[in-house]
């Protein structure tokens, strides 16, 4: 090996070390911070709750506060970020996944020091709960929870749904979401468009886990958003100007499409017989190990799309496939689909071929649960 590629391997070897430790320093500072603001605002909820008047009473420590710190530190402790912070604490101070970590680390706690702090037996609310654990067990349980950086944890305060809130701050955490994404994410309802296709314990998993990717259906979404290509809902477009704004957007298609997804080909060629047929997409999947096919579809769908789908699947089954990889799957996107023709066309123990619409524009929250329900119930 020559010096220059030795001099080379160790360069990227110690950035790569720098990098990585810069990365740790930076998560360290987010989750330090965070944790302070979190008992800033403790301490701020239990000053409110010595005062006669809260409401009244609340605004003037607020105002107080801001005054004697904003001297102090300078910018950052306005009124508005304070009642921010206050907000944090009284969102997570009930938080039952919180609280499950705190227990634990009490519970452990306790067998180490007889002398730790018991919870009361006539406690009434979780946020008393919370101010009886013992200041070292608190410090370090906040420290392995709070992950992300505050300005996420200023946007997931807004989700009132403990449940919905969890599994954003779980896929934000394992997949290193921007708050960008997260918003991205949520506006579109992931959530909700996984959690309708599960049973109670798939969406308790949801909560406890984030999206766990077992089986072909896992990666299943209806509809798929894809707003981020900007073409307009009524705009007449055909599938293969469909397909070049999908590949001009690829990384957002993948994120889209969910965890585990690389690109492998656009318009795939195979021919048998002397006909040549092509499949506008085609995807695997790193987590199921499988081929993913996805085919582009104006209007409504017809069985015949289907069928053709059935026949992509079973060549790549057939042809391509490595023998320690698993089944096929394919995906026909389209604009509009009756599920009794999904229904009947396909076998009924089906576990390889999907169809999914797509939306080109976001619609708001409450239209797309509604749309998603009629899917659901029709």
């Amino acid at each position: 090996m020559s010096k220059d590629l030795q001099n080379k391997m160790l360069f990227q070897q110690v950035v790569e070390l720098l990098q990585n430790a810069r990365q740790q320093v930076l998560r360290t500072v987010n989750s330090t911070m965070v944790c302070t603001y979190f008992e800033i605002g403790r301490m701020i909820v239990e000053e409110e709750q010595s005062g006669k008047d809260r409401a009244e009473y609340g605004k003037q420590i607020l105002k107080g506060l801001s005054e004697l710190l904003t001297n102090e530190f300078g910018k950052g402790f306005s009124v508005e970020n304070l009642d921010r912070i206050r907000k944090f604490y009284r969102v997570y101070s009930i938080s039952s996944s919180l609280m499950r970590i705190l227990e634990i680390t009490n519970s452990s706690s306790l067998m180490t020091n007889s002398e730790s702090v018991k919870l009361e037996e006539n406690q009434t609310t979780k946020t008393q709960s919370l101010i009886s654990f013992s200041e070292e067990s608190i410090s370090k349980s906040l420290i392995s929870f709070f992950k992300l950086t505050w300005t996420h944890y200023v946007f997931l305060m807004r989700i009132d749904d403990e449940k919905e809130r969890r599994f954003y701050e779980i896929e934000s955490e394992k997949y290193n979401w921007s708050v960008r994404e997260l918003k991205r994410q949520y506006d579109s309802a992931l959530y909700t468009r996984l959690a309708l296709s599960r049973d109670k314990e798939g969406v308790l998993k949801l909560s406890e886990q984030g999206q766990i990717i077992e089986k072909p259906k896992d990666i299943i979404k209806d509809p798929y958003i894809l707003e981020f290509l900007g073409l307009r809902e009524l705009h007449q477009y055909s599938e293969t100007e469909l397909e070049a704004e999908i590949i001009g957007k690829l990384e957002h298609f993948l994120l889209e499409l969910g965890h585990g997804f690389t690109f492998v080909a656009r318009q795939q060629r195979i021919t048998f017989d002397d006909k040549h047929f092509r499949i506008d997409l085609v995807f695997y999947n790193r987590v199921l190990k499988s081929f993913v096919l996805i085919d582009l579809k104006i209007g409504e769908l017809k069985h015949q799309d289907l069928g053709q789908m059935q026949m992509y699947v079973n060549y790549y089954d057939r042809k391509m496939r490595l023998e320690d990889e698993n089944k096929t799957i394919g995906i026909v996107l389209c604009q509009n689909k009756s599920d009794l023709v999904v229904e009947y066309t396909l076998p009924e123990n089906n576990e390889q071929i999907f169809a999914s619409k797509y939306k080109t524009v976001l619609p708001s929250k409450e239209d797309l649960i509604k749309l998603i329900y009629k899917e659901v119930t029709e």
